[in-house]
């Protein structure tokens, strides 16, 4: 299939990438020139321009956003649907807020244009890795994308399926899920990471403890001096707590032992606040994935070596880099 690509940084660059490597024509929307010169080394057509780029595009039209949340996304939504014509479809990949897609569909039903929110995880390891998707959209639509999906996605893989789970004419374990209507791919994708930040922060406080089991607080016969990077290591391997969140704390350790490198100023990129939000509408009590938002917020005012592995595990799965205030 052939598909525009608008959003060419961490993830949305090597998302292009891997549809093209599966066979699917791939047309690239980015200003810097350089970058689109060596996509199209890469196989893919590229535009500079929103006008060029439209008219790369065959009908009915399908374009993939993975641009930031918000006034991006919505800047982008807004001029594309000037140009898009009934049967074109729009996929918004990034991590918008699900009322919104809600409310982007229902503007864009009305000139016969799609609407679909994809839930995207994966961060910079996609590529080789896969992408789980989680996926909003009407059934038909769905469908005619799913050659897509199929191709981000991870495929099953070495991850057996569910003893007792029928797998026949369902496609979670292949690592895509079409989740329900316009804006239920985003919800789950907001609640997952709204889990994401509490599984960090036990990490992060179960490590603390660890490194300062060495306290002069403590009795001389009960201080440890222990190795965290290899205790990382240790449960990779058949520990209940081993995860690939895991996998990317051992990595951190082992490349920054100490994590020296970082202050431990944690950011939120928003869906953390949503999951949240969303517990309150329902009352829910969401007494761990609350904790762990605040500790965000307050790690930039005082950091320990929690917050410290938090930003690592960011850094390992997402390429995100520690922000700090102006004058931080």
């Amino acid at each position: 299939m052939q598909l525009g690509m608008v959003g060419l940084g961490r993830m949305g660059g090597n998302m292009a990438r891997r549809l093209t490597r599966g066979g699917h024509q791939v047309v690239a929307l980015d200003l810097d020139q350089n970058k689109i010169a060596e996509l199209e080394k890469e196989g893919m057509k590229g535009a500079t321009g929103a006008t060029q780029f439209v008219s790369l595009l065959e009908k009915p039209r399908l374009v993939w956003l993975m641009v930031p949340a918000g006034d991006p996304t919505e800047s982008i939504v807004e001029k594309l649907s000037q140009v898009f014509e009934p049967g074109d479809i729009l996929i918004d990949g990034g991590n918008s807020y699900f009322k919104d897609d809600v409310r982007r569909a229902e503007k864009l039903k009305t000139k016969g244009i799609h609407y679909v929110d994809v839930g995207t995880s994966g961060g910079v390891w996609g590529l080789e890795r896969g992408y789980c998707l989680m996926i909003g959209a009407d059934q038909e639509v769905f469908a005619y994308l799913e050659p897509i999906f199929k191709t981000l996605a991870p495929g099953q893989g070495n991850v057996e399926p569910t003893p007792g789970r029928s797998s026949e004419g369902k496609t979670a374990h292949l690592g895509y899920l079409h989740c329900g209507p316009v804006g239920s791919g985003h919800f789950v994708k907001m609640v997952h990471n709204g889990i994401e930040y509490g599984l960090m922060q036990a990490y992060g406080e179960g490590f603390d403890i660890m490194k300062n089991a060495t306290s002069k607080q403590l009795p001389e016969n009960i201080r440890y001096d222990l190795p965290l990077g290899e205790i990382a290591e240790v449960w990779r391997r058949g520990s209940v707590v081993s995860s690939w969140l895991l996998d990317l704390t051992a990595i951190a350790l082992a490349e920054d032992p100490n994590l020296d490198s970082y202050t431990g100023y944690v950011q939120d990129s928003g869906e953390g606040r949503w999951t949240i939000m969303a517990a309150l509408e329902e009352s829910v009590p969401a007494d761990v994935l609350a904790t762990s938002l605040y500790v965000r917020f307050r790690s930039r005012q005082e950091h320990t070596f929690t917050e410290k592995m938090l930003s690592a595990m960011r850094k390992q799965f997402g390429g995100h880099v520690e922000r700090l205030p102006a004058g931080g």
